[in-house]
C-alpha cells in the first residue's frame, strides 16, 4: 500500500483487522483480574479488564459480622448484592455516558445523519438523531 495513495480496499482491510484486534483485546481483558483491598483488608474487590466486578469478599471476623449475628450464608449473599448492586450502577452509568456523548456528536452532524452504533450503543441503540 502506498502511503501516499492509499486504496479504499486497503482501507478497508486494515479497518476489519483493527476491529478483530480491538475484540480479541477485549476477550483478553474480560480475563484479567484486579483487586484492591480496603479498610486493612476487612473489604476486598476484584473487577475483570472491562471493568465488571467479578467479586466481594468481607472478612466477616474484621468487620465483627459474625459476632454481630451474622450466618456465613448471610455474609456470601450480601456478597453477591454488592456484586449486583455495583455492577447495575455501573450499566446505569454507561446508559447515562452513551446517551451524552450521542447528545453531544448529534449537535454537530447535518440533519438525517446517522452514525449508527459508532457512539459505543451497540446494535440495540437505534440511531443517533
Amino acid at each position: 500500500m502506498d502511503p501516499n495513495n492509499p486504496n479504499m480496499a486497503d482501507l478497508f482491510g486494515r479497518m476489519a483487522e483493527m476491529q478483530q484486534k480491538m475484540a480479541d483485546t477485549q476477550d483478553a481483558l474480560s480475563q484479567e483480574r484486579v483487586s484492591a483491598e480496603v479498610g486493612g483488608g476487612m473489604v476486598t474487590v476484584t473487577a475483570d479488564g472491562r471493568g465488571r466486578v467479578v467479586s466481594v469478599k468481607l472478612d466477616a471476623a474484621g468487620l465483627h459480622l459474625e459476632t454481630a449475628g451474622m450466618k456465613s450464608e448471610d455474609i456470601e449473599l450480601l456478597e453477591d448484592l454488592l456484586i449486583a448492586g455495583v455492577n447495575k450502577a455501573l450499566d446505569e452509568v454507561e446508559g447515562l455516558r452513551t446517551s451524552k456523548m450521542q447528545e453531544a456528536a448529534t449537535s454537530f452532524l447535518p440533519p438525517g445523519m446517522d452514525l449508527g452504533g459508532l457512539m459505543g450503543g451497540g446494535e440495540d441503540s437505534g440511531p443517533l438523531i
